[in-house]
């Protein structure tokens, strides 16, 4: 399971996220988001800067944008999540989700990306 570190003080919080459930859907659309946003809600992060996803989440449930997911991720990750990140981030999630001959590059990227 991944350790998230706080950026916001020196002396950062360690945070166990498990992302395997999150990414499975990014990059392979299952399972269903309903699932996913389930196990989003219950093992959250205490990062600060996760709150405001975490509570749009909470409202909007299985409705939730695919790029909430996306911006959520990058800050589980520690980067930002930026407008051109979750753009960047979602092209990639796109070509993994294409399959085909581009999958295997698009999730090797979607990993460099996240982590």
């Amino acid at each position: 399971m991944p350790i998230v570190q706080s950026n916001n003080s020196r002396a950062a919080n360690c945070i166990a996220v498990d992302f395997e459930v999150l990414d499975a859907y990014l990059l392979d659309g299952s399972p269903p988001k309903a699932q996913v946003v389930d196990k989003v809600l219950k093992d959250r992060s205490e990062l600060p800067a996760a709150a405001a996803f975490y509570r749009g989440i909470e409202m909007l449930g299985a409705k939730t944008p695919d790029l909430t997911l996306i911006a959520l991720r990058l800050v589980l990750a520690g980067k930002r999540a930026d407008d051109e990140s979750v753009v960047r981030l979602r092209q990639i999630v796109d070509r993994a989700r294409a399959g085909g001959e581009q999958r295997a590059d698009a999730v090797r990227a979607y990993r460099r990306e996240v982590q």
